[in-house]
């Protein structure tokens, strides 16, 4: 470990699972946090992610509270891919995602132009078995994957596509607070997102972010997307062509592109996968766990679940695209 953490406090880390940093048992949650906050911070930027154990985080206030106490200003969520209960500023439940099916790799919020720098995911009811949230070293997955591909990629960026027809995934209040035609549209301009109403009355939008970005504090590299998490071929086959017979390819809730439109193929999909795959570190989760998650240097996923899970995230931190020396310039509809 290259932070400075109290050595009486540290596990030193294992094979496939991320460092994990022991509290005072009984300690208030926000005081501890507070105290350790500039360890914790350099621990985080040098390995991406850290689990605190022993805080026994008992509800999305002390979550609040620990945030505050790292001097994380909170990042309201916007354009949420799904639904998820808001429960204060920047604090949020876990996306309403099925039990059954994995959330692979991503980075929360990667196609704003203003994203949360640092996560805390803080679990209030561990599950029987399963549902640990994986983290992936960004920089490593950029270096793992073939050259061809991350070259493309950074030069060209990548293109998100989503149909909003209050069905499926997130409406248009939780994607954007609001159903007002010219609120959603004066939104869409400042950043930098096409939008296209339908005759049916959904909506269609297009934006395009760069795919590799440069650490704001380290300034290394990072594959910084959610291009094969909101891809087609990332969904579960039965619910793709589901999807696809009910609403047409173009229609679909989400789906992501090369950044000259060209559709990506499943061999990418499949190959982004396995290098995360390769890349991931879980610990199984504790009631009162807390995980430490740099939005940027690492990406991180949801494994299946079987019962019970409750795990609170708190979004802080917040980062301009811009000031992450992105490969591929925005363009602006």
């Amino acid at each position: 470990m290259s932070s400075s953490l109290p050595a009486a406090l540290l596990e030193r880390e294992r094979p496939g699972e991320p460092p994990l940093v022991y509290a005072d048992s009984g300690a208030d949650a926000a005081r501890w946090v507070a105290g350790q906050r500039d360890e914790l911070s350099a621990a985080v930027v040098a390995h991406g992610a850290v689990m605190v154990r022993g805080l026994a985080l008992g509800g999305p206030e002390e979550a609040a509270a620990v945030l505050g106490a790292l001097d994380a200003a909170p990042v309201a969520e916007r354009e949420a891919f799904a639904p998820r209960q808001r429960y204060r500023e920047g604090v949020y439940s876990s996306v309403k995602w099925p039990p059954n099916q994995p959330m692979c790799m991503h980075h929360e919020l990667s196609y704003t132009l203003e994203f949360p720098g640092l996560l805390l995911f803080a679990c209030l009811s561990a599950p029987e078995s399963g549902g640990a949230t994986g983290v992936a070293d960004a920089a490593a997955v950029l270096d793992a994957l073939p050259a061809a591909l991350t070259e493309r990629f950074a030069r060209e960026g990548w293109l998100l596509t989503r149909s909003y027809n209050n069905e499926i995934g997130a409406s248009l209040t939780e994607a954007f607070g609001t159903e007002d035609p010219a609120a959603i549209e004066r939104y869409c301009r400042a950043q930098a997102v096409d939008c296209a109403w339908q005759p049916d009355g959904s909506l269609r939008t297009r934006q395009h972010r760069s795919a590799v970005v440069r650490h704001p504090v380290s300034g290394r590299a990072c594959w910084f997307n959610q291009i094969a998490f909101l891809n087609e071929w990332t969904m579960a086959p039965e619910v793709r062509e589901y999807l696809i017979e009910e609403y047409g390819p173009e229609g679909l809730p989400f789906n992501t592109r090369h950044g000259n439109g060209d559709p990506i193929d499943e061999h990418t999909v499949d190959t982004l996968n396995q290098v995360y795959a390769a890349h991931t570190l879980r610990r199984p989760w504790q009631r009162g766990d807390l995980l430490l998650v740099d939005n940027i240097r690492a990406a991180h996923s949801r494994e299946p679940y079987e019962g019970p899970r409750d795990v609170v995230v708190a979004m802080g931190g917040p980062v301009r695209l811009a000031d992450c020396a992105p490969t591929a310039e925005v363009r602006f509809p």
